[in-house]
């Protein structure tokens, strides 16, 4: 069993930057596929990015391409999702999910790749 604690959220005027920590425990990030979601009310998950098991391979949603980034510290089982030039339409909750599957990246774009999940955090842009 994994355990996902997201933290970091909180809000931030348009044009800001914010750092959102994963912290993963009850199996080594290292064997995990760490991806980022963000849901808005009412709505379905929608994919952020996604980064390899090693940190080799990511990948990101058009709509955030160039401004987030979601490095990961394996030796401290976190990964981050750090955004920059953040907009109001960024305003949502972000979940932080894994799974220890073997495929490439691009399968993980969908929420029902993923085993695990985080109770998510709240990110508001105010413009």
């Amino acid at each position: 069993q994994v355990q996902l604690v997201e933290s970091g959220g909180g809000l931030v005027q348009a044009g800001g930057s914010l750092r959102l920590p994963c912290a993963a425990s009850g199996r080594t990030s290292v064997n995990l596929v760490m991806g980022w979601f963000r849901q808005y009310p009412g709505k379905e998950r929608e994919f952020v990015g996604v980064i390899s098991k090693n940190g080799d391979y990511t990948k990101y949603a058009d709509s955030v391409m160039g401004r987030f980034s979601n490095p990961r510290e394996n030796a401290k089982n976190t990964v981050y999702l750090q955004m920059n030039t953040l907009k109001p339409e960024d305003t949502a909750i972000y979940l932080c999910a894994a799974d220890g599957g073997v495929y490439s990246i691009t399968y993980y774009s969908k929420p029902l790749r993923y085993a695990y999940w985080g109770q998510g955090t709240q990110v508001t842009v105010s413009s």
